[in-house]
């Protein structure tokens, strides 16, 4: 209406934060973010801790599963004859190289000095057939670019062979060669008599001055090698489980790195010492007769490998264990009582910086040498 005034309303009081308040409700958050950002440091460590925990499983499974299958089929080829074994082999790749030796034997343990990783050698032949013994049926002097055999059932031109004397001894060792077949002479030709190791491009592993000065006898042999293997197995300063291995081709030791943080290798001969055909007894010395070499019936094998991951606390107070089991005889390496009436053997890890804050696994197996069991 004309003339009428609209009161107005009264202004409300409006109120607000005070200081106190706000610096309660500061207080409050940085705590709320505080315990948040703990929480998740701790899971985001155990989450680390987990994973790396299960790269340590991988390697050291994959290790272990290496190992063994390499181990199981060494011998076959060199152990066709038991009474090679522990032959000392002579080779040497093209006349300007290196002769070198090694022991004709399915595994040879070198053993770190103050428990430090030991290394493992396995020999085997590989061939795409069978591999048998081939008997000299005359004498082969020391220059002669043939052998004269009962059979050469399996031989293929670039195998690689073993020669070994009837009668082992000082200057009669055992050497390294490679067969060839130059079909233009008769004497240079493989045939089912005759297996010859002329020298020159597809004979390089041919040098006679690795044989013996007297030669072979009638009834020495060969072994057939195949594309033979020779590897060594060890830990390598990096903390890796490396391989060097022999190249028939080359002639030179090509190493490679295989698995990393294994940290240490420790490995045992298993031995029968009573020709029952079981093993009786494990220990570290490397046979240096034939008669040892035939006792070793196995291998015993330890793989630690190491997580990535460094943890801040010490979660390692004492060096891994090897449970060896209650009823082994282990002899020439100290044991301890440990998970009830078991023996352990403590596997060194306190070379590595600051090994205490690292947390590891034992890999261990016992591994046939099946090519020595069938062969015994």
């Amino acid at each position: 209406m004309a003339g009428t005034t609209i009161p107005r309303s009264k202004t409300s009081k409006q109120g607000g934060f005070t200081l106190v308040e706000l610096m309660v409700g500061l207080l409050l958050g940085m705590l709320t973010v505080l315990v948040i950002s703990q929480v998740l440091a701790l899971a985001e460590g155990k989450k680390r801790s987990v994973t790396m925990g299960s790269d340590a499983q991988v390697n050291g499974a994959l290790s272990l599963f290496t190992l063994q299958s390499d181990i199981q089929m060494a011998g076959y080829g060199a152990t066709a004859s038991t009474d090679a074994l522990g032959c000392t082999v002579t080779g040497k790749f093209e006349a300007a190289g290196t002769p070198f030796t090694f022991t004709l034997a399915p595994v040879i343990i070198g053993d770190g000095a103050s428990d430090a990783p030991d290394t493992i050698t396995v020999l085997q032949g590989r061939t795409s057939g069978f591999s048998a013994p081939m008997i000299l049926t005359e004498d082969h002097p020391q220059t002669t670019e043939y052998f004269m055999v009962a059979s050469s059932f399996g031989a293929v031109a670039g195998n690689m062979m073993i020669a070994v004397p009837k009668v082992q001894g000082a200057g009669t060792q055992c050497a390294l060669l490679n067969i060839t077949n130059d079909t233009s002479a008769v004497t240079t030709t493989l045939s089912a008599t005759r297996v010859p190791h002329a020298a020159g491009t597809s004979g390089k592993w041919n040098q006679s001055g690795i044989f013996p000065a007297s030669g072979y006898v009638s009834g020495s042999y060969l072994l057939n090698m195949g594309s033979m293997v020779l590897r060594t197995y060890s830990v390598n300063s990096t903390h890796n489980l490396s391989v060097a291995e022999l190249s028939p081709t080359t002639g030179a030791t090509n190493a490679q790195e295989l698995y990393p943080q294994v940290v240490n290798l420790q490995a045992m001969y298993g031995k029968d010492t009573n020709n029952d055909g079981v093993v009786d007894t494990y220990d570290t010395t490397t046979p240096t007769t034939n008669a040892g070499w035939s006792q070793v019936l196995a291998i015993r094998v330890a793989v630690v490998a190491r997580s990535n991951q460094y943890e801040k606390e010490v979660v390692t107070s004492n060096a891994p264990q090897w449970d060896v089991g209650a009823t082994s005889t282990i002899n020439g390496v100290t044991t301890t009582t440990c998970n009830g009436a078991s023996k352990c053997i403590a596997l060194k890890v306190s070379q590595l910086t600051d090994w205490q804050h690292y947390r590891y696994k034992v890999y261990d197996t016992v591994i046939p040498l099946r090519n020595m069991l069938w062969n015994s």
